[in-house]
């Protein structure tokens, strides 16, 4: 074997002991590629999956978002409600109020004349009337008038005497007078409206709350020819 033969053999093993450790590196690294690759792919469906749990959460939270906005908007209702409520209920009191304060000395002038001219009892009081929300203590009781002297004055003036009983003509006049003014006193005959059923006046062509026609319940039937 010449010299020649021998460094030709000699490249050739280091060649191959080159080409094989390469290749041994070239099998790692196809390895790792190929890891990679599916580590890759299994984190892209994952990632998938994340975002579409994120899309989800962002739906949830919208409508957490505008339950919350309802339900601010229904408290900022309701404390309106309550406040307007508040604000009529004391103006109705107080109206009650002012009213009692007219009613209250009417009240005992018509019972005066009762005892006196007809030898009635009196009228019953608001809370004495059946079914009224009327209590004993609703309203105070009236403040005296009276100043020192006029005080004084009702101690020392004599009680009045109780004049005799009206004759029974007068009487009789005095009675048909106070059934009359009751009379008139009587609420108009009403109705209930069909579209809105609130009261109406029984003659009403027209409902004034709804604006309806009104109609009634029992139409006359036409006269037969």
């Amino acid at each position: 074997m010449t010299a020649e033969n021998e460094r030709e053999i000699y490249h050739k093993l280091e060649a191959m002991k080159e080409i094989r450790n390469k290749t041994i590196t070239l099998e790692r690294l196809k390895r790792s590629i190929l890891n990679e690759v599916r580590s890759g792919d299994q984190e892209g469906r994952c990632l998938a999956q994340y975002k579409r749990e994120m899309e989800l959460l962002q739906q949830e939270k919208m409508s957490h978002v505008e339950e919350l906005r309802q339900i601010h908007a229904d408290i900022n209702a309701m404390e309106t409600v309550i406040k307007q409520t508040e604000e009529s209920m004391s103006r109705k009191l107080s109206n009650a109020s002012r009213l009692h304060e007219d009613y209250r000395p009417l009240k005992t002038e018509v019972d005066l004349l009762r005892r006196q001219c007809l030898g009635l009892d009196r009228l019953p009081d608001l809370h004495e009337e059946e079914g009224s929300p009327i209590t004993p203590d609703r309203f105070p009781p009236a403040a005296p008038r009276a100043g020192p002297a006029g005080a004084a004055g009702a101690f020392l003036a004599p009680a009045p005497r109780k004049p005799p009983p009206p004759p029974p003509a007068f009487r009789s006049a005095l009675e048909r007078d106070f059934l009359t003014v009751s009379l008139r006193q009587q609420p108009p005959p009403m109705k209930s409206c069909l579209s809105c059923h609130q009261q109406i006046h029984r003659n009403a062509p027209i409902c004034p709350l709804c604006k309806a026609k009104s109609r009634s319940r029992n139409p006359k039937k036409p006269k037969k020819k």
